[in-house]
Order: C-alpha cells, then sequence, then structure tokens
C-alpha cells in the first residue's frame, strides 16, 4: 500500500489535471535554533514589564528581528528569503477565506489555529513565522495568540518572558484586551501571551467568557487576522475545545515521521471546522517533481473547503 505522501501527491495531480485550482507544492524547512531570552545586566528579562492590574494600555515590546532571522523565522525587514516565499505560498488562501473572498463565507474566517497531531512536529514555528508573514501585508493586521496554556512557547521563541494574557481575559471579563495585548516593533503585529496557568485550563477554554472573548476577538477590526499557537490534538483537550470556534485549521504534519493514523486520528477531532490545511513540516524532496507542504487524504480534506469534495 503506497504511503501517504505518496497517496497525497496522486491525489493532486487528479485534481490537477480535473482542472482544480491546486497550490504549488512548496518545502517547509526545520527550525532552527530558537533565540535565548534577551536579558539585562541582572540577567533577567526585561523587554517589557507585566502590568500589575489591568486596565493600562497596551505595552510595547521589542522584538530582535536579527534573531529572528538566525532562527528561520520570516523578519518582515530581512531580504527575500526562501522561507518567506514559501509562507507566502500558505498564507495566501488563509488570508482569502479570512477576509471573506474565498468560495463561501466562513464564519469567523479570520480565525485560525495552527496545531498538530502530537507534539514537536513544528506548529508553534509554522504559527509564529504565518503570523510573521501575514504582517508583511499591505492591507491586514495580525495578532499572534499563545493558546498553548499547558505548555506555551511563543514567547520563548521569540526571547521574551511571559505574562498577563489569554487565560487571564477569560478569568477576568472586565479586563480590557489592550492591558495585556503586546504591541511590537512590527507594526502589524500584535502579541496575546497565554497567560497565567490554570489548572481547570480546559474548562476556560469551553468557557462562554472564552466564546465571547473569541467573539470580540473576531470582530472587533475588519482588518484584523487572528493566529493561535494551539496544543496538540492528541495528548490534550484544549485544542479540541478551541477547534470548535475556528474559522481554519492548519494541522502541521512532521514529514517522515507522524504515522498515517494519527493524522487520521487528529482530523477525527476537528470535523466541525468547515476548512482544514495540513501542512506538512520538515519535509525533504517526497515525491518526483517536487516538494510538498500541502496535502490532503480521503474525501473532504486538503486545502480549501470540505464541500470542495474531490
Amino acid at each position: 500500500m503506497s504511503s501517504l505522501i505518496e497517496q497525497a501527491a496522486n491525489r493532486l495531480e487528479q485534481l490537477r489535471q480535473a482542472g482544480a485550482d491546486v497550490p504549488v507544492l512548496v518545502p517547509v524547512p526545520t527550525p532552527a535554533t530558537i533565540p535565548e531570552p534577551i536579558l539585562d545586566e541582572a540577567n533577567e528579562a526585561v523587554l517589557y514589564t507585566p502590568n500589575e492590574q489591568f486596565g493600562q494600555t497596551s505595552r510595547q515590546i521589542t522584538i530582535d528581528m536579527d534573531a529572528l532571522v538566525a532562527s528561520g523565522i520570516v523578519s518582515p525587514n530581512a531580504p527575500r528569503s526562501q522561507i518567506a516565499d514559501q509562507y507566502r505560498v500558505v498564507k495566501r488562501p488563509l488570508i482569502k477565506n479570512a477576509m471573506g473572498k474565498g468560495a463561501s463565507l466562513i464564519k469567523h474566517g479570520n480565525l485560525i489555529m495552527v496545531t498538530s497531531a502530537l507534539p514537536g512536529e513544528g506548529k508553534s514555528f509554522t504559527a509564529l513565522n504565518l503570523a510573521m508573514s501575514i504582517a508583511t501585508e499591505l492591507d491586514n493586521t495580525v495578532m499572534l495568540v499563545d493558546a498553548d496554556v499547558a505548555r506555551p512557547s511563543v514567547m520563548r521563541m521569540l526571547g521574551l518572558p511571559n505574562g498577563p494574557g489569554l487565560l487571564d481575559l477569560v478569568l477576568d471579563e472586565s479586563a480590557d484586551l489592550s492591558s495585556v495585548l503586546l504591541k511590537t516593533n512590527i507594526d502589524k503585529l500584535t502579541i496575546l501571551p497565554s497567560g497565567s496557568p490554570h489548572p481547570r485550563a480546559t474548562e476556560l477554554l469551553a468557557s462562554d467568557a472564552m466564546i465571547r472573548l473569541l467573539e470580540d476577538i473576531a470582530t472587533r477590526y475588519s482588518d484584523r487576522i487572528i493566529v493561535f499557537d494551539s496544543p496538540p490534538l492528541l495528548p490534550t483537550t484544549e485544542a479540541r475545545v478551541l477547534a470548535t470556534h475556528m474559522g481554519q485549521i492548519v494541522v502541521v504534519v512532521h514529514a517522515g515521521k507522524t504515522l498515517q493514523s494519527e493524522v487520521r486520528q487528529a482530523l477525527a477531532t476537528i470535523e466541525s471546522c468547515p476548512v482544514k490545511l495540513l501542512l506538512l513540516n520538515k519535509a525533504n524532496t517526497l515525491f518526483k517533481g517536487g516538494y510538498g507542504y500541502g496535502y490532503g487524504y480521503g474525501s473532504g480534506y486538503g486545502y480549501g473547503h470540505e464541500q470542495a469534495q474531490a
């Protein structure tokens, strides 16, 4: 029996021959070393100071752009690069769906969750690169949300300390989003940290308060796209709860490592999401004729809406 990747490649070729609009396949590289936090003379990370109480305006943080480039992350100020071109391909249909310009209108299409079946597949690297790439757009702004509340990594990858964020907003509905939102030196990018750890994180993500927060985030600004770095789907329940509120989900798959059964099981947990994209990470040559980053299998999965079944 042919492998999942070979099946996907054959399926995409069939779609092309049938005249379907299938994106060009490109490789998504392995992430390089994550930069260490930037420290002061006391050996403490102090790029921003967490608010002692809510109600203050957004905090300004400085992201080390050179460290981004060195770690293989897209930087809006860097010269054109292969990885930047790759994420241009990844983001284009997501932006189109988010702005209501796809084949059909998607509720909360601007809420994009990046996840994986298991830990260690590159979802946080993908979420960060996707957000950075969207930040280069002229007509859109992007909010990157560290929703992996059990094992947050976005702030660590950027060399920044954690602080109040998502869970704090859910716990205290009187708090203003701007009080925990981090403005960056990248004009169109803001960051929402995961916030204070909580033993009932799953229940918080499933609460009415969370639903109201997502509604506010999704509708407050018409040009805003929100990228969520979520927990993996199989070992946790938080991602499955979060997925029920998303318009689009990107599932990162580790090339040559993730089993077909694990991918199928993960996708089965997010059946309700209208748009699902599988993104192949750490890919080398996969099949004759090129590389791959996105593929689908079965009926209704892949690059686009479930209605667009082959």
